[in-house]
């Protein structure tokens, strides 16, 4: 079954390179370093036993961030290699680690470019990140004879029911892995019920609930807030096609009853910036955009947040927080950022990436679910309308972030275990 599946990705190799010329259209970074996709040019013995850890994009890479802080303090004679699959992810790791981490794209699902990937790297253990399950990869590493671990692992009901279609792929490239620290109860059933070795499995909660507020990002926070003043503020982040006509209406509707609420707004993708400050001034509100480093003036009436890597900062700016991906079928995104500057936290129905996380913040009062523009003009008209409400709700979600610390440590444990075997 592997081998007709390796031929698909052989056969698929034209195509994936025309599509990465085709998102450079929008995103030139996509048409730049194409060897490492295959792994050429890489000299053997580039990295030795090294730890790799596998992230797909900046959310993914953000979420690691404490974990690889870790493994840097941990491990400091050890190298330690980072890959992502998108260029955005590729500027947080730079941007984050320097030269502290080798850093690379991680090569498609070819056998010949991972084995090369693998002589040239020499990982001794692998850490992949919440759903980067590929057959191929998992099969390379084994075979190269480092240990391979899933951290943070996360399994929607719709993502197991599709792995349950192919057991003959999914079973050995499960049974490879010898540690899985998993999310949720549910979902280590499902990796289970997939072909994973019961003990290997470990539901210890999500590495989310660790991430911190340095000093550094508060002092950012503070520092544009006072630039925005008394106003009342909220964040519309990470809306995907299809979220930003409601977002925008939701906040035009807020204007009429609010004459000073600013909207700062936080595409997902740096390819949309132009377009949505098209759509912004389409709409005819007063727009700023912090790229060009516009000042926010009495009568901005949007604030478009068009760099990358500040979303964390910007929770903190506002009075409450909409995450996107949510009114559309993508899954949501983390809703844990603004819960942890203490924000109540409003997002769209569709949230079965973040269905345990979504479910704690429920139960807590911490979250709302509005599921269009006009819901979503209510909920900030009443939160904005009672602080009282608005405070105990934020005061809840930031209650929710610290229950279920500890995740991380409990990972860490983990890799110290696998780290030492294979020593």
């Amino acid at each position: 079954m592997r081998t007709f599946y390796s031929a698909i990705w052989y056969l698929l190799l034209p195509f994936l390179f025309l599509r990465l010329w085709l998102r450079g259209r929008q995103a030139p970074a996509y048409r730049q370093r194409w060897k490492e996709r295959m792994a050429w040019g890489y000299r053997p013995g580039t990295l030795q036993r090294s730890i790799w850890v596998h992230a797909v994009s900046v959310g993914e890479t953000l979420a690691a961030v404490p974990m690889i802080e870790r493994l840097l303090a941990d491990y400091p004679e050890t190298p330690l290699l980072v890959t992502t699959t998108t260029p955005t992810g590729s500027e947080r790791v730079k941007a984050l680690f320097g030269d502290r981490v080798t850093h690379v794209y991680c090569p498609w699902e070819v056998p010949t470019a991972l084995n090369r990937f693998l002589r040239a790297f020499d990982p001794k253990m692998v850490i992949v990140l919440e759903t980067e399950l590929w057959p191929n990869l998992c099969a390379a590493v084994k075979r190269h004879g480092a240990k391979l671990m899933l951290m943070n692992g996360r399994l929607s009901e719709k993502s197991y029911r599709g792995y349950s279609k192919f057991p003959r792929l999914v079973r050995p490239m499960m049974a490879r892995f010898d540690a899985l620290a998993v999310q949720t109860p549910v979902e280590r059933e499902r990796y289970v019920a997939l072909g994973a070795w019961p003990e290997r499995v470990h539901a210890i909660g999500s590495v989310k609930f660790d991430m911190s507020l340095d000093d550094t990002v508060r002092q950012a926070a503070a520092g544009l807030r006072a630039e925005i003043g008394e106003r009342p503020v909220w964040i519309a982040a990470s809306p995907h096609p299809g979220e930003d006509e409601p977002v925008l209406a939701a906040h035009k509707s807020l204007l009429k009853t609010l004459p000073t609420a600013l909207l700062v707004l936080v595409p997902r993708h740096p390819e949309r910036f132009g377009s949505v400050a098209q759509l912004v001034r389409h709409q005819s509100l007063t727009l700023a955009r912090r790229s060009k480093q516009e000042a926010i003036a009495a009568d901005t009436q949007v604030y478009l947040a068009d760099t990358m890597g500040e979303l964390l900062m910007l929770f903190g700016v506002a009075d409450v927080a909409f995450v996107g991906g949510s009114l559309v079928p993508v899954g949501g995104h983390n809703l844990l950022e603004p819960a942890a500057w203490g924000k109540p936290v409003v997002t769209g129905p569709h949230l079965h990436n973040f269905a345990a996380i979504s479910e704690l913040l429920d139960k807590a009062d911490a979250l709302t679910l509005v599921d269009n523009a006009d819901a979503l003009a209510i909920t900030l008209q009443g939160l904005f309308r009672h602080p009282d409400r608005r405070q105990s709700q934020g005061q809840a979600a930031a209650a929710v972030v610290e229950a279920n610390r500890g995740a991380l440590e409990k990972g860490l444990g983990l890799v110290r275990q696998l780290i030492v075997n294979n020593e």
